[in-house]
């Protein structure tokens, strides 16, 4: 199964079907420090010691990277020694890039695991790290303080555009929306990855392509878990301000994958498809979000 794949989550049954508790299975989901959450800007504490110590990623091209479709999600799993260090990090400490995650909505108006002011995106991407300075293996690190970090871009989709008209008024070119360069390794081969269980390895993978402008340096910053079971605290989320776009196109690959695997009869009302893989916002409690920008 490719679910024994994934290091440190439980492969216990779990879903995102409505009002499926998971803290029934997963007391950890109960806790007062639960992601995700909803990202207020106004709200938000500008901590300029964040620029003190620019966060760093050194990621380096990734050789047979495996993407899997688990059923829940799709993920890329990483055997590269890509790094990130500095920002909001402990001082000295490397954490080593494990796996990416994707988040997506059926429809373009929801899919982000978090939100900014309320606003959901259409998806939601995690690059999940773990402390390889003080643990040996991201196992070790789930639950330990300063253990883990997760990395979230949310993604926009770029929808198709006329470009000009004749002089009846009908249509003369279409932009289809700007295709994502770095995602295309991963886009182009989502057909082959249709059904749950499924797996392909892929040559090369770049992850530094996932990265906003390096001029574009702008996060919020706050303690949080695991967004899918066992919900494990202790993690450092960082979420970049400004959004990647794919298009429209890339947006319906990734709408096409499934939840099951081949041949399996559906339950009655499901359609089957893989997507609104997301889970709900959590309460803020006494957490700070802090931001590296004002």
């Amino acid at each position: 199964m490719a679910d024994d794949r994934i290091a440190g989550w439980s492969e216990q049954e779990w879903g995102y079907e409505e009002g499926v508790e998971w803290g029934l299975l997963f007391p950890q989901a109960n806790g007062d420090y639960q992601s995700p959450i909803n990202l207020n800007s106004r709200e938000a504490f500008y901590d300029p010691t964040l620029l003190q110590t620019r966060l760093t990623s050194t990621y380096i091209m990734c050789r047979d990277c495996e993407v899997i479709n688990d059923g829940r999600t799709l993920h890329i799993m990483l055997k590269s020694k890509s790094v990130v260090t500095g920002g909001p990090l402990p001082s000295q400490h490397e954490y080593e890039l494990h796996e990416v995650r994707f988040h997506w909505g059926k429809e373009n108006q929801r899919g982000s695991e978090h939100t900014v002011n309320f606003k959901a995106f259409p998806m939601e991407l995690q690059l999940i790290h773990w402390n390889s300075t003080l643990f040996s293996s991201i196992e070790e690190a789930l639950g330990h303080k300063h253990g883990v970090l997760i990395v979230a871009l949310f993604v926009q989709v770029l929808l198709p555009l006329v470009v000009s008209k004749t002089h009846d008024s009908s249509p003369r070119g279409v932009k289809i929306g700007k295709e994502h360069q770095g995602l295309r390794a991963i886009t182009d081969v989502l057909q082959d990855l249709q059904y749950k269980g499924k797996m392909k390895t892929i040559p090369c993978f770049n992850p530094n392509t996932l990265l906003p402008d390096p001029l574009l340096r702008d996060y919020w910053v706050y303690e949080g878990s695991l967004t899918a079971p066992p919900c494990s605290e202790n993690v450092t989320w960082i979420l970049y301000r400004y959004p990647l776009t794919i298009s429209q196109v890339q947006m319906e690959e990734f709408r096409r994958l499934r939840s099951h695997e081949k041949g399996v009869e559906l339950m009655e009302g499901s359609d089957g498809l893989l997507g609104d893989n997301f889970r709900p916002t959590q309460p803020l409690n006494d957490r700070v979000i802090r931001a590296a920008f004002q």
